[in-house]
């Protein structure tokens, strides 16, 4: 399978459910309908996710709707002491009950519980809305607040519809965006987070899909400011098959610039020695410099869902389309593997 850009509208499954497009492309052009998806209706996977820092914390808000397992989660992150919390609430069974929108443009997603209210809103122009109100976040505190998000003029994502080999009806269907400004404010029990201009910045992650029975999903971006000029990636890989088109691309003041394979060369013994990353077609060569790292698990029967993040900071150099050579230095950003087994 070759790599294909797609850049007209077309669905991603056919009138039996069975997907049938794959590609990538730098605008949500693949249409996702949910409803030809049949049974079992447990493998339809959907999630959220935002991640938000400042020179201070990070913060991570997801939604995730795996079919059998509901999972809830924020994460809390100082990057300064190197204190790290999370809440995750677990819900089985939803099964599509959180009622997640079909594409990444429009619609919101809420989810309202006694213990908490999480709501992501898309709004006219490509901005987004994050508000959060948990009551006891952790050793019974609280974090409530607003962020808004606002996209770069005429910004491009990278989108992937990937299928799986050996497995007909599965495929994942993404959008990344690793260039948001965010300005708002967090409560976190007696600390303030604030969210500036220029100082602040939100990546967001969007899948939709019918999930294999086990995966593996190496991930990495960051967003910041690099003399002037906003800088952003996304770079990674799973055991779907991204012949037709990988999800590695670099973005500069929200215009894409296609990569393709990229390397992750993991220390073997400890996560937080530096990492580095390099490209096939010798564009891409950068260095990452872990801060901290956390971990999170979910189990329900036979489910669960491990993840293992660090954060920290992004140097290196990438060579962009028309040719040009960019260097970048502490780009703010993190790297995670998920594993999923059903």
């Amino acid at each position: 399978m070759a790599p294909l850009e797609i850049d007209t509208p077309r669905p991603i499954l056919d009138e039996f459910g069975k997907p049938v497009n794959f590609g990538w492309a730098r605008s949500p052009v693949f249409k996702y309908d949910k409803d030809l998806l049949g049974p079992p209706y447990g493998r339809i996977t959907e999630s959220e996710r935002y991640i938000i820092f400042s020179p201070t914390h990070l913060l991570v808000f997801e939604i995730l709707d795996h079919g059998w397992l509901g999972h809830i989660s924020i994460s809390v992150v100082s990057l300064k002491d190197k204190k790290r919390s999370t809440q995750p609430f677990i819900i089985p069974f939803p099964l599509g009950g959180f009622d997640l929108p079909q594409d990444s443009e429009t619609g919101s997603a809420r989810i309202q519980r006694k213990k908490f209210v999480i709501d992501f809103s898309a709004m006219e122009g490509g901005s987004r809305i994050i508000k959060v109100d948990i009551p006891r976040f952790g050793h019974h505190r609280s974090l409530r607040g607003v962020v808004v998000l606002t996209p770069p003029p005429e910004a491009q994502s990278i989108l992937t519809c990937s299928p799986w080999r050996g497995e007909k009806k599965a495929f994942r269907y993404s959008r990344r965006s690793p260039w948001y400004v965010a300005e708002g404010v967090m409560q976190f029990s007696s600390t303030e987070m604030v969210f500036i201009k220029d100082k602040a910045w939100g990546i967001f992650d969007w899948n939709r899909g019918f999930r294999p029975r086990a995966d593996t999903r190496i991930w990495a971006s960051a967003c910041g400011l690099n003399e002037g000029r906003q800088l952003g990636f996304n770079v990674g890989y799973s055991t779907a098959d991204s012949g037709a088109g990988t999800e590695n691309a670099f973005f500069l003041d929200g215009k894409m610039h296609k990569l393709d394979q990229v390397t992750f060369h993991i220390p073997p013994s400890d996560w937080l020695e530096p990492w580095h990353f390099t490209s096939n077609d010798d564009r891409l060569e950068m260095s990452f410099k872990p801060h901290q790292e956390r971990s999170d698990r979910s189990t329900m029967l036979l489910h669960s869902l491990r993840r293992r993040q660090v954060c920290g900071y992004f140097s290196g150099k990438v060579v962009l389309d028309d040719g040009s050579k960019l260097e970048f230095h502490d780009i703010t950003g993190f790297a995670e593997r998920r594993r999923t087994r059903f």
